[in-house]
């Protein structure tokens, strides 16, 4: 819906009649109903909780005397109420030029789309339908009972055990989430990592600090079979080949999403889609048939995110009214895991600049040489800068720290203006802020970091 909204808007700036046309989840989709706002809502609540028990201030004593989750879960549904009727509602009944439409779209021809018994006739069209959680071919999972994130997030009783398939941006949040509420959580993660889009560095950081508060975390793992135990729920996985089991009260599913095409009618009109079921688009967002255009999760695109989503609509809807050519420079969109402390980055890792450039200048600071990190008693992550070794030009900077989802926002202007370390080295971040962990990546390329003043 976010790609919906952004294309309308700018249709109706246009001055085109448009239809925006939504089913499934309520008017706003994944972002505002089961995605950035529930969530991150839920995730401030459990970093409280944890903050007040594990501050590490000497002298200070707080007691959580009572945590009802039920009570916070209820608060998050009211702010997506409230956001839902702000931010969606009312400002589709301001676009003078767009009606909603509710119902399953799907063509009856190039031209046309059928949405219950009305037909609607357009010249270009932009798909934005969205994903839906992936639910993994596991043997007994569908018959032992699951959650996706869009039931966990209205869920007012905490599990006592929980067990997450998937280590990928969801995976992470809930598993640390759900612990920090009280559960006891195994997370299983096919792959010999999690979230490869970072450092590995920062991920196996991240992964050392969900273990020091009690989160089991597999890799290597391939569940096998699910079975019910009386009331519990036993997923029988494989390790490197030896074959291991957990038991739990609940099953978390974060294993990626699927793009919702099946029902859209693609086929026939001649728009192409990739083995995962994502509509192929060029850099104009365009796909294989010219008037049609998509976006967000439903495309095979870089990046999957709500502010991509949206951006990506406002281009696609210019692109299709005015013949435009406008595109992402996906190398310059940030992503950021909201655990704590946060994961976020830009740009090119340290493998992909290898990759790209057969070459790379890299170099890790620890947040212990941060000021500020010391004074919140927060020294546990790292901030990786990777540069051109022959320009200096700050390729990518990823980050492991609190609020390292706003700090992202400094390396995505340094990434996108192809600034080099010299630039940066120019400016003066206010003195103490976990921002001038930035800049003391730069520095570390040119100076020993550790004998450096506060007043450098």
């Amino acid at each position: 819906m976010a790609g919906g909204f952004g294309a309308v808007i700018k249709a109706n700036d246009l001055g085109a009649r448009t239809a925006l046309v939504n089913t499934g989840l309520p008017i706003g989709g994944t972002c505002v109903n089961v995605g950035c706002v529930p969530s991150k809502t839920l995730l401030w609540a459990a970093e409280i909780v944890h903050t007040s028990q594990h501050h590490k201030i000497p002298g200070l004593e707080l007691d959580v005397k009572h945590l009802d989750v039920g009570a916070i879960v209820r608060d998050e549904l009211a702010l997506v109420d409230r956001m839902r009727e702000d931010k969606y509602a009312a400002v589709l009944r301001d676009l003078e030029h767009v009606t909603f439409v509710q119902g399953q779209a799907r063509f009856i021809d190039a031209r046309s789309v059928q949405v219950g018994d009305q037909t609607l006739t357009s010249e270009r069209f932009v798909i934005a339908s969205g994903s839906s959680a992936t639910v993994p071919d596991i043997p007994g999972l569908r018959e032992a009972g699951f959650v996706t994130h869009a039931e966990a997030l209205r869920r007012e009783r905490q599990p006592r055990s929980l067990v997450v398939i998937g280590a990928g941006p969801v995976g992470l949040e809930f598993s640390q989430l759900f612990a920090r509420f009280g559960s006891h959580v195994t997370v299983l993660q096919r792959s010999n990592r999690v979230f490869p889009r970072t450092e590995a560095i920062l991920a196996e950081r991240l992964i050392e600090i969900f273990k020091a508060e009690g989160i089991d975390v597999v890799t290597r793992a391939r569940p096998t079979s699910v079975t019910l135990c009386g009331n519990r729920k036993r997923v029988a996985f494989e390790v490197d080949r030896r074959a291991a089991v957990v038991e739990s009260e609940e099953i978390l599913v974060a294993a990626g999403k699927t793009p919702n095409t099946s029902q859209l009618g693609l086929a026939p009109i001649g728009v192409r889609v990739d083995d995962k079921g994502a509509i192929v688009v060029n850099p104009y967002l365009q796909t294989s048939a010219a008037h049609i255009f998509a976006v967000g999760d439903v495309a095979s695109l870089p990046a999957r995110l709500e502010m991509t989503a949206g951006h990506e609509g406002t281009l696609a809807a210019e692109n299709a009214l005015t013949g435009s050519k406008h595109s992402i420079d996906y190398d310059a969109v940030p992503y950021t895991i909201f655990t704590d402390p946060q994961l976020a980055g830009v740009g090119l890792t340290e493998d992909q600049e290898m990759e790209r450039l057969g070459k790379c200048l890299c170099r890790t600071v620890p947040l212990e040489l941060v000021p500020k990190a010391l004074i919140m008693k927060r020294p546990e992550g790292f901030v990786k800068m990777a540069i051109d070794p022959d320009t200096g030009q700050i390729m990518g900077v990823h980050l492991l720290t609190p609020q390292a989802g706003d700090l992202v926002a400094q390396a995505v202007t340094l990434v996108r203006n192809r600034n080099t370390i010299n630039d940066l080295l120019e400016t003066l971040p206010m003195f103490p802020t976990l921002s001038e962990a930035v800049k003391l990546a730069a520095m570390a390329f040119t100076r020993d970091i550790s004998k450096v003043s506060c007043c450098v």
